[in-house]
């Protein structure tokens, strides 16, 4: 699998170094700031390191946007753009509305949230055991299936919970309660 991340700091770093040292991806970073494009590198964070996002897209089979929830927008939209039809985009942001409103019904975009955070930032900070996804309730069963494979690792790396909105509906939830590994809870 070819993971892009795009923002490779605490979270993103986080992402990246869990799929590299799993073997579970080919990791690509992008981030803004050339100066610490070696810095991404010599953590173990990525694979290697692309000039423009449009790069780090390029045949991804996995985008997961890396920003402060202001800059998130155009970054997804960017990616959506870059990425092809059967890449999947995440993001990291603690809110969704704006977000999801701009992106539309693009069914290539799954919220994220990063469920947790550390005392300190950037990518010499990240750690394997960050993130998780939060599908949308339209998504399909195998958007599903894809969810609990992610909880699967996540168990593997030691992780005691599954946590999901509240706003999903009954039958994704049972899905998610049903073939989960880990406990499933809902935030309110």
């Amino acid at each position: 699998m070819r993971l892009a991340i795009l923002g490779v700091g605490l979270i993103g770093g986080s992402i990246g170094r869990a799929a590299r040292e799993r073997g579970l991806a080919e990791v690509t970073g992008y981030v803004r700031n050339p100066a610490k494009r070696d810095e991404c590198l010599e953590v173990g964070a990525v694979d290697r390191m692309a000039e423009s996002i449009e790069d780090a897209c390029a045949d991804a089979d996995v985008v997961v946007c890396c920003a402060g929830v202001a800059s998130l927008v155009p970054m997804v939209e960017a990616a959506l753009a870059a990425a092809g039809p059967d890449c999947v985009v995440t993001d990291v942001g603690s809110t969704k509305a704006e977000l999801v409103e701009a992106i539309g019904g693009d069914e290539r975009f799954i919220g994220g949230h990063p469920l947790a955070g550390a005392e300190t930032a950037g990518v010499a900070n990240a750690r394997a055991d960050l993130f998780i996804l939060t599908p949308k309730a339209q998504h399909d069963a195998a958007v599903v299936d894809a969810v609990v494979e992610r909880a699967k690792a996540y168990a593997d790396a030691g992780a005691n919970s599954l946590f999901v909105p509240f706003i999903y509906e009954a039958t994704l939830i049972g899905r998610l309660c049903e073939k989960s590994p880990l406990p499933v809870n809902i935030l309110v």
